[in-house]
Formats: structure tokens, C-alpha cells, sequence
């Protein structure tokens, strides 16, 4: 089956629905059709913009539960990572905007404390909810914010860390909160772990719903000693039966399993937990991720992320076939390495299709580590590895290696030791926004001592810069690219390690240097041809290394040139702040010639198309050449006999 039918004459509940409160006023079987009617126009909404939809398609049932049983936004309802939003976006009032979700202008598609009070924390990384809502839960005990703390968390999510600290945290306070641990077996890769074994026992044991509540709330209303009795024996029973889990140890009360999709039980749970919880519960609801739509169902990532479609059948609409993407390039020129290097390893948190690390395991399936949404841990292991002498590529996401910092530093920097870490999506990545954009790792890897830092500019790059890491054995080493397609320049047979701290000359001009830090080399070469327009030639360069710098091309670069132009797509304090301290330190900055470093702009630059965000933070071709023409009759200003060319410009 496709899309959800639709009952013959029935008038929408939905279009009735302009938010929560409404929702609050509806009959429990108006509630159950109003969840199909969520179900189908969800499906509707995301096929005509695209987006995450196997993963709100699982929540929609305990959605439409939520805000019929909570008072939101006075109870605060906190959703993980974002994923399963959209249908409480559309709940909220903000239906119609759904047609411009994550597009240039329009609704993010996370949860955004910016774009509607329902949206009481913002979430795009994983495993924040149970922390942020445990912060609203004691704010609420200080005097602080009033109403209940729902967190909505999946269970991949459950396998980072800082999940289990706030569940200890939270167990410590004893104070009322409420966990739904939406559990579907799979994040965007397969769950993994212990953890995600622990919830099937407990699954498989199927204890009766809500007793464990209702026996604790018994139990609190009886003198004592009868009531730690009581507690004794529920303790005991647990024992025997084998139904205490872990979040019972944590100091939770848990309840479960409940059917994600049985709208009435959803609603008589939540309900009775209102009324008795004294401390933090934990509901445990097993839901299918892409549940109610056929195509989303049967697919292998149950339709996480997809684009347009049509809704009817799930065809998905077809692109135009291009240059292969930098992800599959280090995929493939990684399982390469490997099969002449049994030493190399790679490592994956969680996101073995996101990186093409499934290309690998494929190949080398012994080799392949996937340790779930654990980034901090991940480093570590693979810390662990290189001591041990072997060969890890940790093949993480630059805005999610951000949450493995001090494991960088401490576990990795500080030893010296060769973990080659490969950092997808570099740079600006368009829908997705702020959140996963790659602007940091630039300048929070450049200044560690030991490391190295290279920028693939293109995809046969990459796959050097592949060969490159393999062949490091003296410190750790990282290697950053885009997002999507790269530029199509034929490939090597097979890639050859570069000269550590050498870049390379492209293009030879006489009065513009741009020395590029990355993937706008092409940016930079198609600003250097529309120069030629105004009688001026520029040499572009590939830095290729940020670390160490090419001391030699730079100085040769500042000698020969009236204007030095850096280009990276980092943040400040990156590629050219490296170089700009460089020259200081060495005094070349002696007004001979003049330089510029262009970067992304101070500010969360947000969703959009890639090229369009690109544009807003001055990257692109003609905001280069407007640069260099800019500097130069600024410099010509400052020195007039210079370039008397320039007078005409």
C-alpha cells in the first residue's frame, strides 16, 4: 500500500486544528481519526519538500497522545534530536508553513525555540532531551516555569552517554519528569549495543502495562513498615520475573512496553501516569519507524531522509546523474587501502550510510566498528587502536565530531597518536541548516599541537589525501570534504601520499594570488577568468595543508603579488587566520603587498540551498572578484603609481 486512505465522507478534523487546545477538546475515537488524518497529510507535506519523514511517521500516534493528555506549552514537551517533529509542527500552527520546511526562508527542520513557543528547546544533535528537560524540570522546582517535562527520545539516541548522565542526574533529584523512550530499533543506521539488546529482553519479558506505577503509588499510601515491604517486594518480583531494567536501577519508574501505535492504550497510560507520578517515569513505547506508509516501511533506511516524491506510490523523484559523491569517493578509496593494509580500521558513530563506511563493512566487515550515537566514545576507541598499533579512520560528521572535543585533545592530541579522522560534510550542507553545517573543525583542529589538517578541493583529492592518512604514522591526521557531488575530475586508479605541508600551484597569474583551503578552488579559478575582464590575472593555489602551513608557496605567493586572497569554508580562526599569523610572525607583513581572508561570516548562516547560503556569506566566484578588486584600488589608494591600471576600474 501507499498513502493512507482517506474515509469517504468525513469532514477533516484536521483542518479544524489550529492547536493543541483543540486537540484537547476532542472524543478519544475523533483523536484516532484525527492521527490518520496527521498520518496522510505528513506524507503529503514531506513529499512535495522532502525531509526526515520515516521517523515522525513513527511518532504519530504518541504525537496526537501527548498533546491531548499535556497542557502544552505550559508542560513542556521536548522532542530528541527533531527528526520526529513534524508532525507536532503541524499540530502547533504551523501546517501551512510546512510547504516552505527546510527551505530558504522557512520553517527549520528541527525544533526551534525561535519559531513557536511549542518548541521550548532546540534539537538537531542527538541525545540532548533528558538533560534539557531535566534543566526545565528543577527550574519548574525553583520557582522557575511551571507545568510537566515531557522528553520524547528514540533508541538509537539511548546509546550516547550523556543520556545515561541525565538519567542519573534525574533519578538522584527524584523529581516528576516524564521519559518516552520511543523505541524502533534503528536511528538512521541499525541500533546497536548492549543497550539496544537490553530493551528486546525487556520487550520479550512484556510485563503488564502501568503496574509497576500503580503499584509504587499503592505502595506510597501505606504507614510503615508496610511500605518499604512493599517496596521490597516489588524489588523482589522484579527479580524473579525478570522485569527490572535498567532505568528502574536509575531511580525511574518504567512502564512498559506500551504499542506506539495503539492510540487508546497511549492515552490511558498517559493519562494514569498524570495523575500518580511523584518522580521521573519512563514509558517505554515500541513504534515502527515509517509506520502507516508502505514505500517507508520497506525501505532499507525506512525513509529518513528523502526529497521530493510522490505520495501516492513513494517514487521517489529522480536526479540527474552527476559526478559520484565525496562520501562515496572516501568509501570507496578507503575499502581500497584496506584490502592491502589489514591495519586500517574504521570507525562509525551510528551513521554507517551517512559516511559510506557500509561500503566498507562490506568488504571488510571484522574491521568495521560502529559504536552507535557515541562520538566521544568513538575517539577513544579508536585512541585504543592506533596505541595498539593499528590504522583507525573515524569517519564522523564535522558538526558531530564537535561532541568529541576533549577525547580529540586529551585521548589523541595530548599521546600523539595516529587516529586519521575523515570529516564528512565540510563546510555548508543547505536544508538540514546551522545545526549540521561544518564551519568549526578548521580552527578547533588547527591549533592542537601534532596535528595535521588537510582540505580535499576535489574528489581525486580525496582520494590522496586517503592514501595520505594511511600512511601517516606520526601524529593524528585529519581530512576534511563537502557534502553531495563532487566536481567530476577523473579519479586515480589509485590514490598516492601527498608531501605533508605542501600545496600545490594550479594556476599562475601576475597580480592576484588566491590560495584556496578546500573546495572553492573552483570558486577561485572561475573568479580569476572574470578577472581577466578588468586586464588582471590571478594565480590560484591549492593549500591542500592547514596545518602545517606551505611557508614556502605563501612567501612566494606574497612576494610576487599585489594581493593575497585566502579562501576556506570554515569559520574565523581557521585556514587563514594560521596563515596571517605566519606571515606576522615572520615579518612579511611589510606593506608590500595586501591580504584579505575570507571565511564564513560571524553568524549561524541558515537553511537554504547550498549555493544560495554560499552566496549570502560572500563565497562564490563574483563576491571573490569583487574582493580583489576592492582591495586593490584600495591599495592602489594608498600607493597611486602602483597599478595605474587600476584608475580605470
Amino acid at each position: 500500500m501507499g498513502i493512507v486512505s482517506k474515509p469517504e465522507n468525513a469532514t477533516p478534523i484536521l483542518d479544524g486544528i489550529n492547536g493543541p487546545e483543540e486537540i484537547r477538546r476532542l472524543e478519544d475515537a475523533d483523536l484516532v481519526r484525527l492521527a490518520d488524518e496527521l498520518r496522510r497529510d505528513t506524507i503529503a507535506k514531506v513529499a512535495a519538500t522532502g525531509g526526515h519523514l520515516g521517523s515522525t511517521l513513527g511518532v504519530i500516534e504518541l504525537t496526537v497522545a501527548i498533546h491531548a493528555v499535556f497542557d502544552t506549552p505550559r508542560d513542556k514537551l521536548i522532542w530528541d534530536v527533531g527528526h520526529q517533529a513534524y508532525a507536532h509542527k503541524i499540530l502547533t500552527g504551523r501546517r501551512q508553513a510546512m510547504a516552505g520546511l527546510r527551505q530558504d526562508g522557512g520553517l527549520s527542520g528541527f525544533t526551534k525555540r525561535s519559531e513557536s513557543e511549542y518548541d521550548p528547546f532546540g534539537a538537531a544533535h542527538s541525545s540532548t532531551s533528558i538533560s534539557a528537560g531535566l534543566g526545565f524540570t528543577a527550574a519548574r522546582s525553583l520557582g522557575f516555569g511551571t507545568g510537566d517535562v515531557v522528553a520524547v527520545i528514540g533508541d538509537g539516541a539511548m546509546s550516547a552517554g550523556m543520556a545515561y548522565e541525565a538519567m542519573n542526574n534525574a533519578g538522584a533529584l527524584g523529581k516528576r519528569m516524564f521519559v518516552i523512550l520511543n523505541d524502533n530499533e534503528m536511528s538512521i543506521s541499525p541500533s546497536v549495543g548492549a543497550f539496544s539488546t537490553h530493551l528486546s529482553a525487556l520487550c520479550a519479558q512484556a510485563p503488564a502495562i502501568g503496574m509497576d506505577a500503580v503499584m509504587k503509588k499503592a505502595a506510597s499510601m501505606l504507614p510503615e513498615p508496610f511500605r518499604t515491604g512493599a517496596a521490597r517486594a516489588r524489588q523482589a518480583m522484579g527479580a524473579l520475573t525478570g522485569t527490572s531494567s535498567l532505568f528502574e536501577h536509575m531511580g525511574f519508574t518504567y512502564v512498559g512496553p506500551v504499542d506506539g501505535h495503539d492510540l487508546p492504550q497511549l492515552l490511558s497510560v498517559l493519562r494514569t501516569l498524570k495523575g500518580i507520578a511523584d518522580g521521573p517515569v519512563l514509558i517505554h513505547a515500541i513504534t515502527r519507524k515509517g509506520a502507516g506508509y508502505a514505500p517507508a516501511e520497506n525501505s532499507a533506511d525506512k525513509y529518513h531522509g528523502v526529497g521530493s516524491f510522490d505520495a501516492e506510490t513513494g517514487t521517489l523523484a529522480k536526479s540527474k546523474p552527476g559526478a559520484p559523491s565525496y562520501t562515496k569517493v572516501f568509501a570507496n578509496a578507503l575499502t581500497d587501502e584496506a584490502s592491502r593494509d589489514r591495519g586500517i580500521v574504521a570507525i562509525t558513530a551510528a551513521m554507517a550510510s551517512g559516511t559510506g563506511l557500509d561500503v566498507f563493512a562490506k568488504a571488510h566487515p571484522e574491521r568495521m566498528f560502529d559504536v552507535g550515537i557515541a562520538e566521544q566514545h568513538g575517539v577513544t576507541f579508536a585512541a585504543g587502536l592506533a596505541a595498539a598499533g593499528m590504522k583507525p579512520f573515524c569517519a564522523i560528521y564535522s558538526t558531530f565530531l564537535q561532541r568529541a572535543y576533549d577525547q580529540i585533545v586529551h585521548d589523541v592530541a595530548l599521546q600523539g597518536l595516529p587516529v586519521r579522522f575523515a570529516i564528512d560534510r565540510a563546510g555548508l550542507v543547505g536544508a538540514d541548516g546551522p545545526t549540521h553545517a561544518g564551519a568549526f573543525d578548521i580552527a578547533y583542529l588547527s591549533n592542537l599541537p601534532g596535528f595535521t589538517v588537510m582540505a580535499a578541493a576535489d574528489e581525486a583529492e580525496l582520494v590522496h589525501m586517503v592514501a595520505t592518512a594511511a600512511a601517516h604514522d606520526s601524529g593524528p591526521i585529519a581530512f576534511r570534504y563537502p557534502r553531495g557531488e563532487g566536481t567530476g575530475v577523473a579519479l586515480p586508479e589509485r590514490g598516492e601520499p601527498l608531501e605533508i605541508g605542501k600545496g600545490r600551484i594550479v594556476r599562475q597569474g601576475d597580480d592576484i594570488a588566491f590560495l584556496s583551503f578546500g573546495a572553492r578552488l573552483g570558486e577561485c579559478l572561475e573568479a580569476a577568468d572574470m578577472l581577466e575582464a578588468h586586464g588582471l590575472t590571478a594565480t590560484v593555489a591549492d593549500a591542500r595543508f592547514a596545518k602545517p602551513l606551505d611557508t614556502a608557496m605563501i612567501a612566494q605567493l606574497a612576494k610576487r603579488h599585489d594581493l593575497l586572497i585566502t579562501v576556506e569554508e570554515g569559520a574565523s580562526g581557521g585556514f587563514g587566520a594560521c596563515v596571517l599569523q605566519h606571515l606576522t610572525e615572520t615579518g612579511q607583513l611589510d606593506g608590500s603587498f595586501a591580504i584579505r581572508s575570507l571565511c564564513l561570516p560571524d553568524r549561524f548562516e541558515q537553511h537554504a540551498a547550498p549555493q544560495t547560503m554560499y552566496d549570502r556569506s560572500g563565497l562564490t566566484a563574483p563576491h571573490l572578484m569583487a574582493t580583489a578588486l576592492e582591495s586593490l584600488v584600495r591599495k592602489q589608494q594608498k600607493q597611486p603609481n602602483k597599478k595605474a591600471q587600476l584608475a580605470a576600474i
